[in-house]
């Protein structure tokens, strides 16, 4: 009983529980992390920044210098009306001639980016009842998928956890039972980084004709995490042969790509040494002070669990 009114008024730190206090220095951390990242992006991208800067003031100088008759202004204007273009996804160059952004190819590009929480935004609604219907369409779209997503990871990890049973059996005797998931979850990584990061990038860097390879790796990568920032869209330069079956099989890579990410964390989640959350769970400390239900979750507590089966004096 007295481990019992422990468990129901855990020590605390600095006034909290064990686990809000570890989730307050994770908070803590996690600003630290955010602060970091930007102070690196900054050192790293800054230079190029202002690089670029000048080469567009000097670039926009020389054309007035060399086209006197149009004005600053006027310059400024169709600058402007180009940028917005731009951003819609429209192109005002010349030779971009990749057809319309609302193809049947596209458009189920843009459905599928949409639904999945990529959203690269390089093509986006501009009629009222486009945004409308954008808007209603995700909301039905993005549980469809995650339900689809839920029930294809569920059959995944059938064969997935037959093969951790056939490293169990060979590799029992010689490895811990988490040295043997940590196996099971390297195998599974490097299985999808190959098929779906390190190949693809390479059929992505043969088709695009602007693309190196560690241009298209980061595509993937960009992708697949669902970050989608659309600063490389698959099938957008000019004169792209095949665009409507590129985009649709485009399609396919990111659906199939994403299932196989899931499984991933599945599998990650599944190694109990590896689930950090546990460390900010508020039943770590039993923080509800109900010690009816710490009685229950009690193992060595008296009284019937409700979970267990009770047995007759005849049995």
């Amino acid at each position: 009983m007295q481990d019992t009114l422990e468990r129901a008024h855990p020590r605390l730190f600095c006034g909290m529980s064990r686990s809000s206090f570890l989730c307050l220095l994770y908070f803590l951390f996690y600003a630290l992390y955010l602060i970091l990242g930007g102070l690196a992006f900054a050192a790293i991208e800054g230079p190029g920044e202002q690089a670029l800067k000048q080469e567009v003031a000097l670039a926009r100088q020389a054309f007035l210098a060399q086209y006197p008759t149009v004005s600053d202004n006027d310059m400024e204007e169709l600058i402007q009306e180009v940028i917005k273009a731009s951003n819609r996804g429209v192109s005002a160059s010349k030779n971009a001639t990749g057809g319309p952004n609302w193809s049947l190819g596209q458009s189920l590009f843009f459905s599928c980016t949409l639904i999945t929480t990529i959203g690269y935004g390089h093509v986006t609604p501009l009629s009222k009842e486009g945004k409308l219907f954008c808007m209603a369409y995700a909301v039905v779209g993005i549980p469809m998928t995650l339900i689809m997503l839920t029930a294809v990871v569920e059959r995944l990890m059938l064969p997935t956890r037959s093969l951790l049973e056939w490293l169990q059996r060979r590799l029992g005797r010689v490895y811990r039972p988490l040295g043997v998931r940590l196996i099971h979850l390297t195998l599974l990584v490097v299985f999808r980084v190959t098929v779906f990061m390190l190949i693809p990038a390479g059929v992505f860097a043969y088709i695009e004709p602007e693309w190196d390879y560690l241009d298209s790796l980061y595509y993937c990568f960009i992708s697949l995490t669902t970050i989608g920032l659309g600063d490389y869209i698959p099938g957008d330069s000019p004169n792209q042969p095949y665009r409507p079956l590129y985009k649709v099989a485009t399609t396919c890579y990111l659906l199939v790509g994403l299932m196989f990410m899931v499984l991933t964390l599945t599998v990650f989640h599944d190694i109990p040494q590896l689930n950090l959350g546990t460390f900010f769970a508020l039943q770590k400390d039993t923080n509800t002070r109900d010690l009816e239900k710490v009685r229950l979750q009690d193992p060595d507590g008296s009284g019937p669990k409700y979970t267990e089966k009770k047995t007759s004096p005849q049995d």
